[in-house]
């Protein structure tokens, strides 16, 4: 992937047209989620970069970049199970000072977590970890929200032989 820009919002802009001719023909979804892990956390250098699949009432660990990472998250729980719980994207400053974070790592400061959707249920979690303060902002939650439009279409096409969530019909709503 080739990047040209150093201005965040604009890197997003040249990233997303190289992750879809990556994953429009693919009709795999760990193959292309493992693949968009690897290139958002290429474009931007971040520390992790992941996703947790709804299965049944908690976030299972799904494909990741960075070190290892905690498998299973309570809904509510930390950013990534309030994020669930609440349908909406969260953008964390400082991750010590979010109630109840869950510390995978001690490296991770600064945390930006988004929902994908599919048919109005969350069936995803985008996790995105900084190992500096402050390092998201508007523009991160605005671009990844468009990302999670673009995974959602991977979700909506699984077919019939593939891995489904087990609790499908149980998703909460976006």
């Amino acid at each position: 992937m080739a990047f040209h820009s150093t201005v965040r919002r604009e890197r997003y802009r040249e990233l997303w047209p190289q992750l879809d001719a990556l994953t429009g023909q693919e009709s795999d979804l760990i193959a292309n989620l493992a693949n968009a892990a690897a290139a958002i956390r290429q474009a931007f250098g971040f520390f992790w970069v992941g996703f947790y699949l709804v299965r049944e009432q908690e976030l299972v660990l799904g494909p990741f970049q960075g070190p290892v990472a905690c498998t299973r998250i309570a809904h509510g729980r930390g950013v990534c199970g309030t994020a669930w719980a609440e349908n909406r994207a969260i953008c964390v400053e400082d991750v010590d000072q979010f109630p109840g974070h869950i510390a995978c790592s001690s490296e991770s400061r600064s945390e930006v977590v988004v929902p994908i959707c599919v048919d109005g249920s969350v069936v995803a979690i985008l996790d995105i970890d900084s190992d500096r303060l402050s390092d998201f902002d508007a523009v991160d939650v605005e671009e990844l929200q468009h990302f999670a439009t673009m995974a959602s279409g991977w979700f909506a096409t699984i077919k019939p032989n593939q891995e489904v969530p087990p609790d499908a019909m149980n998703r909460m709503p976006c």
